[in-house]
């Protein structure tokens, strides 16, 4: 159970006391750089409610971590004291407490530079520093969002060195070496940056050519990458970072094929993972649309999982596909993104709002900024709803998995996917709302019996 100190306490009433003296401030700073006029207080008042919703997005989110620390109890469930014993239960709640204080350390200073950013123009000066470099708007947006990334991924590399050298190798979870952890950052810094000029390049070509109701085809666009990532997801990014080798033929294999073909459901190719090389946790992934689709089980769930167990996962999975779930999960999201891409128009029609984040006129760059937190409250509600649907959706392919192969096979596997990763098995009610995309475990294996 996390406890606070009066030190934190003092702190934390601080920064609140801070917060606060900024929103009033806020007013005089804005006169200071614009001269008073009916623009310049309508810009005023959205950078005040810019500032807004960043405080009430960490403030949530705060205290919803609060009380999912809270809620850890004492008494081990029922249902899983034969897997954990009470030195292994301390130990998860440990494992969560490590990671949530560094996750909060990392928020917080997330927090801090976003409202020091907005205060200041920050967002504004970087346009013009962007701009200056050359006149091709194209150019222009990819210089701003890679300097934003670089920032991000050069802030974020300390805290993924701790995460994985110290708290996960603390609890016996890290197989990765530093060369493995430098590779990786830099595949993922090149993979990124190709990804985040190709599709600014991308919206700002299709905004210069189609400027009025350019939301349909930008949301058309966006679409058909989301629905070709999904396709080829498996052969063309997981072998950057993964070596997939085919599932050698024998029980596990035939057990696999010849549950598929016995509910209809085709498969491509059914793939082994080293995920070993980098931690000890298993894990598997099912990817590829229509007769594409793809398993890829970690060589770490093949060691621990009898096959038994291993082809409940798989049945669970198929529920999901014979449910219609995956159809009808990417039909809600690419309905979400054309709602995104109409505001997004709507957004970038607005000077005002540019002026706000300290540009004298709106472009593509400040729109995706103004835009991320104009939409940020949109997107909590529309992400609620979402994992409620999914949650929902768990349990029908839960159903599915025990009526087409085994309940009691998928029941043990679920515990001990969430013993040996230290999973939380007490989350918060208002914790799983908001965030869990998954029922809780207890709550799984309940409707399972």
């Amino acid at each position: 159970m996390t406890k606070y100190t009066a030190t934190q306490i003092v702190i934390i009433n601080e920064i609140i006391c801070l917060i606060i003296y900024l929103i009033y401030e806020i007013k005089h700073h804005f006169n200071y750089f614009c001269k008073p006029n009916y623009n310049t207080l309508n810009a005023q008042n959205i950078l005040v409610l810019f500032i807004g919703l960043v405080i009430f997005n960490f403030l949530f989110t705060t205290v919803l971590e609060y009380l999912n620390d809270k809620n850890w109890k004492d008494d081990i469930p029922e249902d899983l004291k034969d897997f954990y014993d009470s030195e292994k239960y301390l130990k998860a709640k440990n494992y969560k407490i490590d990671r949530g204080k560094l996750s909060s350390l990392s928020s917080s200073i997330s927090f801090v530079f976003t409202l020091a950013m907005l205060y200041f123009f920050g967002f504004g000066l970087l346009s013009d520093l962007a701009n200056s470099f050359s006149d091709s708007i194209i150019l222009q947006s990819s210089i701003f969002f890679m300097i934003l990334y670089l920032f991000n991924f050069i802030i974020g590399i300390p805290f993924s060195y701790y995460s994985t050298f110290v708290i996960e190798e603390k609890y016996g979870f890290n197989k990765t070496d530093i060369k493995t952890f430098i590779t990786d950052k830099i595949k993922g810094l090149i993979i990124s940056s190709l990804f985040i000029i190709g599709l600014t390049s991308l919206a700002v070509f299709v905004i210069q050519y189609f400027p009025d109701g350019f939301w349909i085809w930008l949301w058309i666009g966006l679409s058909l990458l989301m629905i070709l990532l999904n396709m080829f997801y498996a052969d063309l990014i997981v072998p950057i970072f993964n070596k997939l080798t085919p599932l050698d033929d024998g029980d596990l294999r035939y057990k696999i094929e010849n549950y598929s073909k016995k509910v209809g459901y085709s498969l491509k190719n059914i793939f082994v993972i080293d995920g070993s090389k980098r931690s000890s946790k298993a894990n598997a992934f099912f990817s590829g649309l229509g007769p594409r689709k793809t398993i890829a089980l970690y060589d770490t769930l093949i060691e621990k999982y009898t096959d038994e167990e291993l082809v409940s996962v798989l049945a669970h999975e198929v529920g999901h596909y014979k449910k219609k779930h995956i159809l009808f999960s990417m039909i809600l999201t690419i309905i979400q993104l054309g709602v995104m891409c109409y505001l997004f128009e709507l957004c970038m029609s607005f000077d005002m709002i540019a002026n706000s984040l300290g540009s004298s006129n709106m472009n593509f760059h400040i729109g995706i900024i103004a835009f991320s937190f104009l939409y940020s409250p949109v997107g909590l509600i529309i992400g609620i709803l979402m994992n409620m649907l999914s949650r929902k959706n768990e349990f029908e392919a839960d159903e599915y998995a025990k009526s087409t192969y085994d309940g009691d096979s998928l029941s043990l596997a679920l515990k001990k996917l969430s013993v040996d990763s230290l999973s939380n098995i007490y989350p918060h009610p208002l914790y799983v709302f908001v965030h869990y995309s998954h029922p809780p475990l207890i709550q799984r294996l309940s409707k399972l019996k």
